[in-house]
């Protein structure tokens, strides 16, 4: 009888409401009974989740497609920079960067059309998951129902119910093996539970890469608009012909000219003026970080871009950060406003210039109001004005193609790149 014993609590099992077979059905039921079943295994929503990776798969294979006609978009434009600046390459160039805007839209779209089936594919997971475990507990708590009911059995009561002891000796042994598999099951309930907990983390982070990318879409639609505006305006302006888009260039050429030589004239004698007074090193804080001066995080054109609009002109000396007309701008850093040059029409460039410590200096453009005045100290985050850059508004001067505020940094009275300063956090 001491071979027996192990198995006592096992015994309790057998007395299930007057007979063995009854609870032999049930332990059968949790001894193949996997610990925990992965979602695309269970028969609820096993279909329906393949015709959802399938989707997926097939989207994927159309990303693909559009990363490859991206590519070659891309590589058409670099040739056409190549080639010398004319009216008809101009329009070229702007048709494929439209295309290429057309073909990053569709593609987003894509990856957000997986996106949502991941998540709905996650969703079944989940929700075969929670059926799983909860088919789980029943069974659990069938069985502990029936330890508690065989609690006052004796092993005669029980040993009466076999028509022989050999029947009897072969059911301990089996239940001391039932023993072992009930442990792995409620080990597997948890497994359960915390990867239940895991996928819902998972959703929620998914969900937050579905809103970034559904507002990076967004952005890259008023891309497009702005190239469709710049092309329009551009043929309106050159009436399509070579010799009037010669002239153009020309004249915006000046006027760049003459916008780049009297910001560096009065950088250079306003930072002269305040080294004679020994003011620029009183200013608090740390130039070389600067925050952002406005809310809005997402760049049009980077500084020194080969894409941007008017590279045949000159190049692109800061960063374009999309904010709409009348966004409040902030000083990137404490300063001393060196320039605020004010506009009543749309073809004058009204900029303001902040002269930092540390031979730094901070430029705001397309400013559609100036609420600063000359020769003040200001601190890091004081409202400076307002943004333009609305083609057509006051103050957006003649490089435009919609709403933005243009961003420069200079070191030593030398633009550089305004990323390589501005801190992400602030």
């Amino acid at each position: 009888m001491k071979k027996l014993l192990p198995a006592r609590n096992a015994l309790r099992f057998i007395a299930k409401a007057g007979g063995p077979v009854i609870l032999f059905a049930l332990l059968v039921g949790i001894l193949f009974q996997p610990a925990f079943v992965f979602a695309e295994n269970v028969g609820g929503n096993s279909e329906e989740i393949n015709i959802l990776n399938d989707k997926i798969s097939a989207n994927k294979d159309k990303i693909q497609q559009l990363e490859s006609s991206i590519a070659d978009t891309k590589s058409r434009i670099k040739q056409k920079r190549l080639e010398s600046v004319s009216l008809k390459n101009q329009m070229a160039i702007i048709d494929n960067r439209m295309l290429q805007v057309g073909l990053d839209i569709e593609q987003t779209e894509q990856k957000l059309d997986v996106l949502s089936l991941e998540i709905e594919v996650l969703e079944l997971s989940i929700e075969d998951k929670e059926k799983s475990m909860n088919k789980q507990k029943r069974m659990l708590s069938e069985l502990i129902r029936t330890i508690h009911y065989g609690d006052d059995k004796s092993y005669l009561e029980i040993a009466v119910a076999y028509d022989s002891f050999s029947d009897f000796y072969n059911q301990i042994q089996y239940v001391e093996s039932i023993e072992s598999d009930l442990g792995d099951n409620v080990r597997g309930l948890r497994i359960i539970r915390e990867e239940l907990e895991e996928k819902k983390t998972g959703t929620e982070e998914r969900k937050k890469t579905y809103e970034d990318l559904r507002a990076e879409l967004e952005e890259k639609k008023t891309d497009l608009d702005e190239q469709g505006n710049y092309k329009t305006d551009l043929l309106y302006q050159s009436q399509s012909s070579e010799l009037k888009y010669q002239t153009l260039l020309g004249s915006l050429t000046a006027q760049y000219q003459q916008i780049e030589n009297e910001i560096s004239a009065i950088e250079k004698e306003v930072r002269s003026k305040l080294n004679s007074q020994d003011k620029l090193e009183t200013i608090i804080g740390d130039p070389s970080k600067l925050s952002w001066p406005t809310g809005s995080r997402y760049i049009t054109a980077y500084f020194h871009d080969p894409d941007y609009p008017y590279r045949h002109v000159f190049e692109h000396s800061g960063v374009d950060v999309r904010a709409a007309q009348g966004t409040p701008l902030k000083a990137a850093a404490s300063g001393y406003v060196a320039r605020a040059k004010h506009c009543s029409v749309a073809s004058c460039y009204s900029y303001v210039m902040l002269v930092h410590s540390g031979g730094l200096a901070t430029v705001y453009g397309h400013m559609s109001k100036i609420v600063v005045s000359e020769d003040n100290f200001i601190t890091r985050g004081s409202v400076i004005g307002y943004s333009g850059g609305t083609p057509g508004t006051v103050g957006a001067g003649p490089f435009v193609t919609g709403p933005h505020l243009h961003f420069e940094v200079r070191k030593n009275g030398i633009p550089t790149n305004p990323l390589n300063y501005l801190v992400r956090d602030w």
